[in-house]
């Protein structure tokens, strides 16, 4: 057998097959139940929305013998021949749009169907039709013959004359959903035996822009690279971009990094992807930041930045036209919010916008800018070597016995930290868990890497609050499930640990005095 590219294999014969445009299946079906049919239809939207599927479907159950609550049969020689029936006929107005070839079909209305209930013309990108072509068929569009069917299908609305508007139901067809797209892109992969992961085809929505035959000739051609469908072969075929870039884009910003901005975006823009879908899924992720945001409660300052950026791009993506060099125009649109007096966010904004999450994945964030930030709050000197040696000394003397105890005192800390409403340090609690415990060290882990570095910038606070409410002295490190992943993987059962000093770790300084005097109180801190 001749292989069939996937929008015509899996183009819908029913209505239930139809994704996507549910009000209009809704009417068609009841006006078939119902045996209220009109006799000019006009269907409008996009491309690839389901116009001409529509209208085939639509015949098909109207010429069906036993249609059943509007869904054709599939069994009667109406519908097994549909194809090639004589009683249907399609035309292609944008290469047959003189008024000859109306007049042939004026000529031909009066005729019978030959073996159908209903003689039906589905007339394809009708707005193509010519002044004198239009008006050879008004007449008869108007008043047709009762077994005759006029359905006309165009994506240019605005093209078509208003006297012919008149004539016709008219019907919307909307850009198709980027869930229903996904949904119907993971059942032909299933049908079809083609490996794939979620992000892959979750990319392809985005790319067809609502248009689902665009989103099955995307599938179709990454079917034939690879027998496995990923991000990877997707950015190497097609242009895209991920929502770790989007995240990373967003970062750029926040922190003023013009020079990580810029390289980016020309990354971005080198995978080919259209500057319009770029800016759509921009806009997609900018407004979902904004929506968390505001469910987070992060600061006014920050939300109200994000709105400017959101409101900027979607100016310019109504600027944008086929010729306009797209990427200057948003590289320049993007850096005007880069250490913008106006629109500026503090140190402690950005902690709280990745402490809560609001950038979803981790986004290569500068470390030692990120201790920085809470250096006056810090006492330890954060590294590498030092998470290992607390580590270490957590290993000396766990037991499962102490991390049961120790989480029900974890438990109690998470909610005062709630009662007395001490946010910044709940954001970071709140996503860690108690993993190894022994009598005075605690390993935890953390749900992402920017809460593993948030959480060991504030290491010495949260040490002493907890020492505040709880009375117990332990101390803390917090590391992320991938570096514990590593950790298990050299971890020898039948190594002794010994307890390693912390002293090169240790700054003695007024800032750590300062900590423990608004931690305690100025009377009950003694300096020796």
């Amino acid at each position: 057998m001749d292989y069939r590219v996937l929008y015509r294999k899996y183009r819908p014969t029913t209505f239930d097959d139809l994704v996507g445009q549910d009000h209009i299946k809704n009417i068609l079906k009841n006006s078939i139940i119902n045996n209220k049919i009109a006799h000019a239809y006009i269907f409008t939207g996009p491309r690839g929305t389901g116009k001409t599927s529509t209208a085939k479907i639509f015949s098909r159950t109207l010429n069906c013998i036993n249609q059943n609550s509007g869904i054709p049969c599939g069994e009667c020689n109406n519908c097994i021949n549909f194809n090639t029936s004589p009683d249907v006929i399609e035309m292609d107005a944008a290469s047959n749009n003189s008024v000859v070839d109306i007049r042939e079909i004026v000529d031909n209305v009066a005729i019978a169907p030959t073996n159908s209930k209903y003689k039906i013309y589905i007339i394809d990108e009708v707005h193509m039709l010519s002044n004198q072509a239009w008006n050879a068929l008004l007449k008869t569009l108007e008043e047709p013959p009762a077994n005759v069917i006029f359905i006309l299908a165009t994506t240019e609305i605005q093209s078509v004359p208003i006297t012919v508007l008149s004539r016709c139901q008219r019907f919307d067809f909307q850009r198709i959903d980027r869930s229903l797209i996904f949904d119907n892109l993971k059942k032909i992969c299933d049908s079809e035996n083609i490996k794939y992961d979620d992000a892959s085809l979750t990319e392809i929505s985005y790319l067809s822009e609502g248009c689902m035959r665009d989103a099955l000739s995307i599938l179709d051609q990454l079917s034939k690279v690879t027998d496995n469908i990923s991000i990877d072969v997707l950015k190497s075929n097609f242009g895209t971009v991920t929502s770790e870039e989007l995240d990373l884009l967003y970062t750029f910003i926040i922190k003023n990094d013009i020079d990580g901005l810029v390289l980016l975006l020309r990354k971005i823009k080198d995978t080919g992807i259209d500057i319009k879908v770029f800016l759509d899924k921009i806009l997609d992720n900018f407004i979902d930041k904004a929506i968390n945001m505001k469910k987070a409660n992060i600061s006014s300052a920050a939300f109200n930045q994000l709105k400017k950026i959101i409101e900027s791009l979607n100016e310019l993506y109504s600027k944008i036209g086929k010729n306009s060099n797209g990427y200057l125009l948003l590289e320049l649109e993007l850096i005007t919010f880069i250490n913008d007096e106006e629109n500026q966010i503090s140190n402690r904004d950005i902690n709280q916008i990745i402490s809560r999450e609001i950038i979803g994945v981790d986004t290569k964030i500068d470390v030692n800018n990120m201790l920085n930030d809470n250096k006056n709050s810090q006492k330890y000197l954060i590294s590498e070597e030092f998470i290992k040696v607390r580590i270490n000394n957590t290993f000396v003397n766990c037991t499962k016995e102490f991390k049961v105890s120790f989480s029900e005192i974890w438990k109690d800390f998470i909610n005062n930290l709630k009662s007395e409403n001490i946010v910044d340090l709940l954001n970071i609690v709140s996503k860690a868990i108690p993993q190894v415990v022994s009598d005075k060290y605690v390993i935890f882990l953390t749900k992402s890497e920017s809460i593993k570095i948030l959480a060991n910038s504030k290491l010495y606070e949260l040490e002493n609050k907890f020492l505040s409410n709880n009375g117990s002295d332990y101390k803390f490190v917090f590391i992320s499930k991938n570096d514990w992943e590593l950790f298990m993987k050299d971890y020898d059962k039948t190594k002794k640990y010994d307890i390693l000093s912390e002293d090169e770790f240790i700054v003695s300084d007024a800032n750590s005095v300062k900590l423990a005097e608004d931690v305690f109180g100025e009377e009950k801190v003694k300096i020796d």
